[in-house]
């Protein structure tokens, strides 16, 4: 039983050494991705799983002869970092009022806090009490093109509208796995949201997810109301491949080419809030492995680069940045291995050189890719500062329309 602890320590020990220093290599940096990103979210409950596992190994002899001592002090490393993974965490609230303390907001109206419920129990309570979802909406001619309505189930409006957007590499991924507890938080707040399915690689080739997103914007115009939305207030938002395409969605509005046959329907939006995007292909090709950028070339772009600069560098967020960029909050994660967290400052900083629209930028203190899946302490935060910066662009929008 010892050395069974001292396996137990060491396997802990590893685990929260990668959560704090995620391998970044070719080789391990899938799987070092899945388990730093879900030991960082998660740190409370890993460590209460270690701490019943240590203690019935204890119980059982496992502390007898050094093999044991060995593992429980390697134990008790793992849970050192897990407390500085949670102090992290815990600064994110630090974060959030840094860059919403100049937001356009009412001092005295207090949106409802994110439930804690949800927090202690993020993948059991997944429903939000006065929230209607409504399903698997045709939103263009293909059948694969569906969208949900998330909404107040109170009626009432015109509501403010935002659409989400899935990640998963272009690949993969679905509304039925992303953006739920942002969507679900707006609604509880007066929000209308729409979470989007798009054509996927490697059958579809960029521009056709664009595409499928101003399809989706167009069905929005028509039917806003049917849902109690205002058909000319839409904000987007997204992850990773979503927050690449959200933030091109934002940037390219009303450019034809991305609007074959709907040419005359406006796809403005109103604000924009990406998530540990790709914001420049570039970039992010000459730093990355040969296998991804492969993939790139072969799966989501059907051409090489060296074929089609130009082609990259209009799939690029960063090439279409001009005066006219709508608000935009970006997020990212310091500890993200996927998309590097300098993407999304030049990103945030080049927006500010060009836009007159208010720009923030979120880089969260120890947090990977993806945090925001599932709602962890930190993502919670997250969450709650996202509604508070896109209820001040439309509490701005109000005051100058009436003044």
């Amino acid at each position: 039983m010892p050395y069974v602890l001292l396996g137990s320590g060491a396997l802990a020990l590893m685990v929260t050494l990668n959560a704090l220093r995620p391998r970044r290599g070719a080789l391990l940096l899938i799987g070092s991705f899945f388990a730093a990103w879900l030991t960082i979210e998660l740190a409370p409950w890993v460590l209460a799983i270690e701490a019943v596992v240590t203690a019935l190994l204890a119980a059982s002899g496992g502390l007898g002869g050094w093999p044991g001592g060995i593992g429980l002090a390697a134990t008790a490393a793992g849970w050192a970092g897990l407390a500085v993974a949670m102090l992290r965490a815990r600064r994110t609230t630090l974060t959030i009022r840094e860059w919403s303390a100049d937001l356009d907001l009412d001092p005295g109206e207090q949106a409802p806090a994110f439930p804690r419920s949800h927090v202690v129990f993020p993948f059991l309570m997944t429903r939000r009490p006065g929230v209607t979802r409504v399903r698997d909406i045709v939103y263009a001619d293909d059948p694969r093109l569906r969208l949900d309505v998330y909404k107040p189930s109170e009626p009432g409006g015109p509501r403010p509208g935002i659409m989400q957007v899935h990640g998963g590499a272009w690949l993969i991924g679905s509304k039925r796995e992303q953006g739920i507890p942002l969507l679900s938080h707006l609604a509880a707040n007066g929000w209308v949201g729409i979470n989007v399915d798009y054509r996927l690689s490697p059958d579809a080739k960029f521009p056709d997810h664009l595409v499928d997103l101003k399809r989706a914007v167009r069905w929005y115009r028509e039917h806003a109301g049917e849902h109690g939305a205002d058909p000319g207030f839409l904000c987007v938002t997204g992850g990773s491949a979503g927050g690449h395409l959200a933030a091109l969605v934002a940037l390219t509005a009303n450019v034809p080419e991305y609007q074959p046959g709907f040419e005359g329907v406006d796809t403005t939006m109103r604000a924009a809030v990406p998530f540990y995007g790709v914001y420049d292909f570039g970039a992010l090709l000459d730093n990355a492995p040969r296998f991804f950028a492969s993939f790139l070339e072969r799966q989501v772009m059907g051409v090489r680069r060296a074929d089609a600069l130009e082609a990259y560098a209009k799939a690029s967020p960063m090439h279409w940045i001009n005066p006219e960029t709508p608000p935009f909050l970006v997020i990212h994660g310091s500890l993200d291995t996927l998309v590097p967290a300098s993407q999304a400052r030049s990103f945030a900083e080049r927006l500010r050189d060009a836009s007159a629209a208010p720009v923030l930028y979120a880089e969260l203190k120890g947090a990977q890719h993806a945090f925001d899946i599932f709602p962890s302490y930190r993502a919670a935060r997250v969450i709650e500062g996202v509604e508070r910066f896109l209820t001040s662009v439309r509490r701005a929008e109000r005051r100058e329309s009436a003044g």
